[in-house]
């Protein structure tokens, strides 16, 4: 196996297992509510601590990795996912749970960005395309595999090795780590950590999705403001001190490359709104046009087959045809599966809306995760890495609570329990976003103004 591939089996891993901890305690929670006699709201936060662990140490990450290593911050996150998974099967109470979820979380948030700048520096840019390919079937299967996984554990032995069973899958690539990773060469003058840029950034990750989460709460609304106006006013100085600092913590510079720029903007209003279509278009199906909740979940095969279509997709054409395309088709086609939702014809053509919007979401992902490090120097993929990865997360608490809000808008307004329009106009309102990013992908060059 060459060097390269080695280094991005190590990737594919690790990335393998920071999404089974996001997904695979979903068919274990019956039990594990009984038996810690949790509330359904404690419940939540099994999921919400683990993303908020891994969006405060995202940041964190390219500075270790200066400061002691690539290889060593890989495998150090890795004994942190094992030790948190091993604390958590071990927990007699929710709050010890979470407790050690957030832990899971901070090792997840070092995990992911740290071995995805290893694996796209070993590629050239023109081979990017087809190790991104790999990355999304990965992101495609797991997901769709971890929970049924976490049932048969949560049936066959115990809820408790949901969580437990992640710890020596951790410590196995942790070992082969060892033998794979290239061995760190360390420059002498060693970065000192940007403190005050630390904490506004910490405060930010952490109030923006905990904000977005409380919105979603009935009774919380206050609560949910002032944490919201928090992540704010701690943004806003982060991105102040970032431009005005000789070495920040997350270098906003490198968002002037429009390679990195549009493939995050992409990012944001394609996959991250799909996320809140798909939250208002499970109720929608299930409350008003009597779906069942199998017949909902069944939808995500064909949205999962057109997905795999889209990505082979971009693994062929991106290098001939460039992103500029990629991006408009996906764009258009999952801009027209959204909006046969919100037409009467919905419930004839729901198979097809789905299959568009898996094919249109997908190969706009795809293509954006590889035009984003297409241009970026080697030397800043860490915190291009990074800057990716923060974006990635909250690009899926923005889609949903942004949709899901409006729903409840626009339910509290509307005329009555079978009223259709609020789901529509969350539809429309969504197609809308789904195209805010045109005026930067025009900006890209055409395939024969980038050869």
């Amino acid at each position: 196996m060459f060097a390269r591939s080695r280094i991005a089996t190590l990737y594919l891993l690790g990335f393998a297992v920071d999404l089974a901890n996001m997904f695979i305690f979903n068919a274990a929670l019956p039990a594990l509510q009984r038996e810690l006699s949790a509330s359904v709201v404690q419940l939540a936060w099994v999921g919400t601590i683990y993303m908020l662990g891994l969006t405060v140490a995202i940041p964190l990450g390219s500075w270790l990795a200066r400061r002691i290593g690539e290889r060593r911050v890989f495998i150090a996150s890795l004994l942190i996912v094992a030790v948190g998974g091993i604390g958590g099967g071990s927990a007699t109470g929710i709050e010890t749970l979470l407790a050690w979820r957030l832990v899971q979380g901070l090792g997840g948030g070092l995990l992911v960005p740290v071995g995805q700048s290893m694996a796209y520096r070993a590629y050239l840019p023109e081979d990017r395309a087809h190790l991104t390919a790999v990355v999304m079937t990965v992101a495609l299967l797991v997901p769709a595999l971890s929970p049924a996984i976490g049932g048969l554990a949560a049936d066959h032995v115990s809820w408790r090795w949901v969580f437990i069973g992640v710890a020596p899958l951790a410590a196995a690539i942790a070992a082969l780590a060892l033998a794979w990773a290239p061995v760190d060469r360390l420059a002498e003058a060693k970065p000192a950590l940007d403190i005050p840029g630390f904490l506004l950034s910490a405060i930010t990750l952490f109030c923006l999705p905990l904000g977005l989460t409380l919105i979603s709460q009935t009774g919380n609304g206050v609560h949910a403001a002032i944490v919201l106006a928090l992540a704010i006013v701690a943004g806003a100085a982060y991105v102040r001190h970032a431009l005005r600092s000789r070495n920040p913590l997350l270098d906003l510079h490198l968002l002037s490359d429009p390679m990195l720029r549009t493939g995050s903007i992409i990012y944001l209003c394609v996959p991250g709104v799909f996320t809140g279509v798909n939250l208002v278009a499970s109720l929608y199906l299930q409350d008003r046009l009597g779906l069942t909740a199998t017949q909902t979940g069944m939808l995500m095969l064909p949205w999962a087959a057109a997905s795999f279509v889209a990505i082979m997709s971009t693994r062929r054409l991106f290098a001939s045809r460039g992103p500029r395309p990629l991006f408009l088709v996906g764009m258009t086609v999952t801009c027209a599966g959204v909006l046969l939702l919100a037409t009467p014809f919905a419930g004839k053509f729901i198979i097809a809306s789905f299959a568009a919007m898996g094919f249109g979401a997908s190969l706009c992902t795809s293509t954006a995760q590889t035009a984003a490090f297409t241009s970026v120097r080697t030397e800043r993929m860490a915190e291009a890495s990074a800057l990716w990865n923060i974006n990635r997360q909250l690009s899926f608490s923005l889609g949903a609570s942004v949709l899901g809000g409006l729903l409840g808008l626009f339910l509290a307004t509307s005329g009555g329990v079978a009223d259709v329009l609020p789901y529509r106009y969350c539809f429309v309102i969504a197609a809308v976003l789904i195209l805010l990013p045109l005026p930067f992908v025009l900006r890209l060059p055409r395939a024969s103004q980038r050869a």
